[in-house]
Protein backbone atom coordinates (compact mmCIF):
# COMPACT_ATOMS: atom_id res chain seq x y z
CA UNK A 1 0.00 0.00 0.00
CA UNK A 2 1.17 3.51 -0.84
CA UNK A 3 0.96 5.05 2.63
CA UNK A 4 3.40 6.17 5.29
CA UNK A 5 2.60 3.36 7.70
CA UNK A 6 3.60 0.64 5.28
CA UNK A 7 6.42 2.53 3.57
CA UNK A 8 8.17 3.19 6.87
CA UNK A 9 7.88 -0.21 8.47
CA UNK A 10 10.99 -1.55 10.12
CA UNK A 11 9.36 -4.97 10.37
CA UNK A 12 6.46 -6.53 8.44
CA UNK A 13 5.22 -9.64 10.25
CA UNK A 14 3.61 -10.95 7.05
CA UNK A 15 7.13 -11.66 5.72
CA UNK A 16 7.82 -14.16 8.52
CA UNK A 17 6.36 -17.49 9.59
CA UNK A 18 3.04 -17.12 11.45
CA UNK A 19 3.64 -16.51 15.14
CA UNK A 20 7.20 -15.22 14.73
CA UNK A 21 6.15 -11.66 15.53
CA UNK A 22 2.91 -10.39 17.04
CA UNK A 23 2.81 -7.08 15.13
CA UNK A 24 4.42 -4.86 12.55
CA UNK A 25 6.92 -2.24 13.74
CA UNK A 26 6.84 1.20 12.15
CA UNK A 27 9.14 4.14 12.79
CA UNK A 28 7.03 7.30 13.08
CA UNK A 29 8.65 10.48 11.82
CA UNK A 30 5.74 12.23 10.19
CA UNK A 31 4.91 15.91 9.87
CA UNK A 32 2.70 15.65 12.96
CA UNK A 33 5.71 14.75 15.10
CA UNK A 34 8.00 17.44 13.67
CA UNK A 35 8.79 19.89 16.48
CA UNK A 36 9.65 23.42 15.32
CA UNK A 37 9.05 25.73 18.29
CA UNK A 38 12.58 26.02 19.68
CA UNK A 39 16.03 25.43 18.14
CA UNK A 40 18.37 22.77 19.50
CA UNK A 41 21.59 24.68 18.83
CA UNK A 42 22.94 28.05 19.86
CA UNK A 43 20.65 28.79 22.80
CA UNK A 44 22.28 26.91 25.67
CA UNK A 45 21.61 23.66 27.50
CA UNK A 46 18.42 24.89 29.20
CA UNK A 47 16.70 25.73 25.91
CA UNK A 48 17.89 22.48 24.34
CA UNK A 49 16.51 20.46 27.24
CA UNK A 50 13.18 22.27 26.97
CA UNK A 51 13.05 21.70 23.21
CA UNK A 52 13.69 17.98 23.62
CA UNK A 53 11.05 17.74 26.37
CA UNK A 54 8.43 19.56 24.31
CA UNK A 55 9.24 17.49 21.23
CA UNK A 56 8.69 14.33 23.25
CA UNK A 57 5.37 15.66 24.56
CA UNK A 58 4.28 16.48 21.02
CA UNK A 59 5.09 12.96 19.85
CA UNK A 60 3.21 11.47 22.81
CA UNK A 61 0.20 13.68 22.03
CA UNK A 62 0.20 12.40 18.47
CA UNK A 63 0.41 8.81 19.68
CA UNK A 64 -2.57 9.45 21.98
CA UNK A 65 -4.56 10.81 19.05
CA UNK A 66 -3.63 7.78 16.94
CA UNK A 67 -4.81 5.52 19.75
CA UNK A 68 -8.07 7.35 20.39
CA UNK A 69 -9.12 9.67 17.57
CA UNK A 70 -7.55 8.73 14.23
CA UNK A 71 -10.06 7.54 11.61
CA UNK A 72 -9.70 3.78 11.26
CA UNK A 73 -9.32 2.13 7.87
CA UNK A 74 -12.10 -0.30 8.83
CA UNK A 75 -14.45 2.35 10.30
CA UNK A 76 -14.62 4.04 13.70
CA UNK A 77 -11.84 5.98 15.38
CA UNK A 78 -8.63 5.18 17.19
CA UNK A 79 -6.11 2.35 17.14
CA UNK A 80 -5.81 1.41 20.84
CA UNK A 81 -3.54 -1.48 19.88
CA UNK A 82 -0.72 0.93 18.96
CA UNK A 83 2.08 1.05 21.51
CA UNK A 84 5.67 2.16 21.84
CA UNK A 85 8.31 -0.57 21.58
CA UNK A 86 11.23 -0.16 24.03
CA UNK A 87 12.41 -3.63 23.06
CA UNK A 88 12.91 -2.48 19.47
CA UNK A 89 14.49 0.92 20.17
CA UNK A 90 16.73 -0.14 23.05
CA UNK A 91 15.43 2.66 25.26
CA UNK A 92 13.34 2.65 28.41
CA UNK A 93 10.41 4.56 26.87
CA UNK A 94 10.33 3.38 23.25
CA UNK A 95 11.61 6.64 21.79
CA UNK A 96 14.73 6.79 19.63
CA UNK A 97 18.08 6.96 21.43
CA UNK A 98 18.68 10.48 20.12
CA UNK A 99 16.45 13.09 18.45
CA UNK A 100 16.19 13.02 14.68
CA UNK A 101 17.32 16.50 13.62
CA UNK A 102 16.36 17.23 10.02
CA UNK A 103 18.72 20.14 9.42
CA UNK A 104 22.39 19.28 9.61
CA UNK A 105 25.52 21.38 9.54
CA UNK A 106 26.95 21.39 6.03
CA UNK A 107 30.49 21.75 4.82
CA UNK A 108 31.65 24.68 2.71
CA UNK A 109 32.57 22.66 -0.34
CA UNK A 110 34.52 23.14 -3.54
CA UNK A 111 31.15 22.94 -5.30
CA UNK A 112 27.72 23.70 -3.85
CA UNK A 113 24.70 21.81 -5.14
CA UNK A 114 21.80 24.22 -5.71
CA UNK A 115 18.07 23.87 -6.15
CA UNK A 116 18.58 25.44 -9.60
CA UNK A 117 20.62 22.40 -10.62
CA UNK A 118 17.85 19.95 -9.75
CA UNK A 119 14.24 21.08 -9.94
CA UNK A 120 11.93 20.69 -12.90
CA UNK A 121 10.80 24.31 -12.59
CA UNK A 122 14.32 25.75 -12.59
CA UNK A 123 15.44 23.49 -15.44
CA UNK A 124 12.41 24.07 -17.67
CA UNK A 125 13.42 24.08 -21.32
CA UNK A 126 16.61 22.08 -20.68
CA UNK A 127 17.26 18.37 -21.37
CA UNK A 128 17.31 17.51 -17.68
CA UNK A 129 19.10 18.33 -14.45
CA UNK A 130 22.53 19.96 -14.52
CA UNK A 131 25.24 17.50 -15.56
CA UNK A 132 28.56 17.23 -13.73
CA UNK A 133 31.81 15.92 -15.19
CA UNK A 134 32.88 14.84 -11.68
CA UNK A 135 29.77 12.72 -11.03
CA UNK A 136 30.16 9.96 -8.43
CA UNK A 137 26.58 8.69 -8.39
CA UNK A 138 22.98 9.23 -9.45
CA UNK A 139 19.84 10.03 -7.48
CA UNK A 140 16.07 10.36 -7.90
CA UNK A 141 14.33 12.30 -5.17
CA UNK A 142 12.26 15.38 -4.37
CA UNK A 143 12.93 18.51 -2.36
CA UNK A 144 10.65 18.16 0.63
CA UNK A 145 11.32 20.98 3.09
CA UNK A 146 9.56 20.93 6.45
CA UNK A 147 8.68 24.13 8.35
CA UNK A 148 11.44 25.43 10.62
CA UNK A 149 11.57 27.53 13.76
CA UNK A 150 10.36 30.54 11.80
CA UNK A 151 7.05 28.85 11.04
CA UNK A 152 5.36 29.00 7.66
CA UNK A 153 4.43 26.23 5.29
CA UNK A 154 6.60 23.41 4.06
CA UNK A 155 7.87 23.11 0.52
CA UNK A 156 7.63 20.26 -1.97
CA UNK A 157 9.41 20.59 -5.33
CA UNK A 158 9.74 18.18 -8.23
CA UNK A 159 13.33 17.23 -9.04
CA UNK A 160 14.70 15.75 -12.22
CA UNK A 161 16.95 12.67 -11.93
CA UNK A 162 20.35 14.13 -11.08
CA UNK A 163 24.01 13.35 -10.48
CA UNK A 164 26.05 13.60 -7.28
CA UNK A 165 29.11 15.79 -7.93
CA UNK A 166 32.40 14.94 -6.25
CA UNK A 167 33.09 18.63 -5.65
CA UNK A 168 30.18 18.75 -3.17
CA UNK A 169 32.00 16.16 -1.02
CA UNK A 170 35.26 18.11 -0.69
CA UNK A 171 35.71 20.83 1.97
CA UNK A 172 37.44 23.95 0.70
CA UNK A 173 39.84 24.08 3.67
CA UNK A 174 40.00 20.92 5.79
CA UNK A 175 42.05 18.05 4.36
CA UNK A 176 41.19 15.20 6.71
CA UNK A 177 37.39 15.50 6.82
CA UNK A 178 34.75 14.17 4.43
CA UNK A 179 30.95 14.32 4.83
CA UNK A 180 28.92 11.14 5.10
CA UNK A 181 25.32 12.34 4.72
CA UNK A 182 23.42 15.40 3.61
CA UNK A 183 26.05 17.55 5.30
CA UNK A 184 27.74 17.83 1.89
CA UNK A 185 28.07 21.11 -0.02
CA UNK A 186 24.40 21.92 -0.49
CA UNK A 187 21.97 24.70 0.43
CA UNK A 188 18.98 24.77 2.74
CA UNK A 189 16.80 24.17 -0.33
CA UNK A 190 18.83 21.52 -2.14
CA UNK A 191 19.91 19.45 0.89
CA UNK A 192 16.49 17.75 1.35
CA UNK A 193 16.94 16.10 -2.05
CA UNK A 194 19.86 14.20 -0.49
CA UNK A 195 18.27 13.35 2.83
CA UNK A 196 16.41 10.15 2.05
CA UNK A 197 17.83 6.68 2.48
CA UNK A 198 18.95 6.50 -1.15
CA UNK A 199 20.70 9.86 -0.97
CA UNK A 200 22.61 9.12 2.19
CA UNK A 201 23.52 5.66 0.88
CA UNK A 202 24.89 7.17 -2.35
CA UNK A 203 26.94 9.77 -0.46
CA UNK A 204 28.34 7.19 1.96
CA UNK A 205 29.21 4.81 -0.86
CA UNK A 206 31.02 7.53 -2.82
CA UNK A 207 32.92 8.78 0.23
CA UNK A 208 33.92 5.27 1.28
CA UNK A 209 35.24 4.54 -2.20
CA UNK A 210 37.08 7.87 -2.22
CA UNK A 211 38.79 7.12 1.09
CA UNK A 212 39.89 3.71 -0.19
CA UNK A 213 41.17 5.18 -3.45
CA UNK A 214 43.10 7.94 -1.70
CA UNK A 215 44.75 5.53 0.74
CA UNK A 216 45.76 3.22 -2.08
CA UNK A 217 47.26 6.03 -4.18
CA UNK A 218 48.49 8.13 -1.24
CA UNK A 219 46.54 11.20 -2.39
CA UNK A 220 44.52 13.86 -0.59
CA UNK A 221 40.84 13.74 -1.70
CA UNK A 222 40.92 17.05 -3.56
CA UNK A 223 43.79 15.79 -5.73
CA UNK A 224 41.43 13.21 -7.24
CA UNK A 225 39.12 15.89 -8.55
CA UNK A 226 41.98 18.26 -9.37
CA UNK A 227 43.55 16.10 -12.09
CA UNK A 228 41.56 14.82 -15.07
CA UNK A 229 43.35 11.47 -15.27
CA UNK A 230 42.88 10.77 -11.55
CA UNK A 231 39.21 11.68 -11.71
CA UNK A 232 38.74 9.38 -14.70
CA UNK A 233 40.54 6.58 -12.85
CA UNK A 234 38.37 7.00 -9.75
CA UNK A 235 35.15 7.14 -11.77
CA UNK A 236 36.26 4.01 -13.59
CA UNK A 237 36.58 2.22 -10.27
CA UNK A 238 33.09 3.35 -9.25
CA UNK A 239 31.66 1.96 -12.49
CA UNK A 240 33.65 -1.23 -12.80
CA UNK A 241 34.29 -2.35 -9.21
CA UNK A 242 31.12 -1.05 -7.54
CA UNK A 243 28.81 -1.17 -10.55
CA UNK A 244 27.64 2.41 -10.04
CA UNK A 245 25.94 4.42 -12.76
CA UNK A 246 27.34 7.94 -12.94
CA UNK A 247 24.79 9.34 -15.38
CA UNK A 248 21.16 8.81 -16.34
CA UNK A 249 20.12 7.42 -19.72
CA UNK A 250 18.63 10.14 -21.93
CA UNK A 251 15.19 8.51 -21.77
CA UNK A 252 15.12 8.94 -17.97
CA UNK A 253 16.85 12.29 -17.49
CA UNK A 254 13.83 14.49 -18.25
CA UNK A 255 11.24 12.73 -16.09
CA UNK A 256 10.48 14.53 -12.81
CA UNK A 257 10.14 12.50 -9.62
CA UNK A 258 6.45 12.70 -8.79
CA UNK A 259 6.55 10.81 -5.50
CA UNK A 260 9.11 10.81 -2.72
CA UNK A 261 12.00 8.51 -3.52
CA UNK A 262 12.46 7.70 0.14
CA UNK A 263 10.62 8.86 3.21
CA UNK A 264 11.91 9.41 6.68
CA UNK A 265 11.49 6.84 9.32
CA UNK A 266 9.14 6.63 12.46
CA UNK A 267 6.27 4.34 16.19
Amino acid sequence: PNDRWHQLRALARSRYLPGTFDSDITLVDWEQTAYTRLPLAGRGDEVRARAEREAREQALSFLHWMQTGAPRHDGGHGYPELRLRPDATGTADGFAMTPHIRESRRIRAEFTLLEHHLTAAARAGTPGAETFTDSVGTLRSRITLHPGNGGGAGLDLECLPFQLPLGALLPVRVENLLPAGRNIGATHLSAPALGGHAGQWAIGEAVGALVSYCLEHRLPPRAVRGAEHRLASFQGRLRESLGLALDWPDRLRTGPVTSAGSLYATL
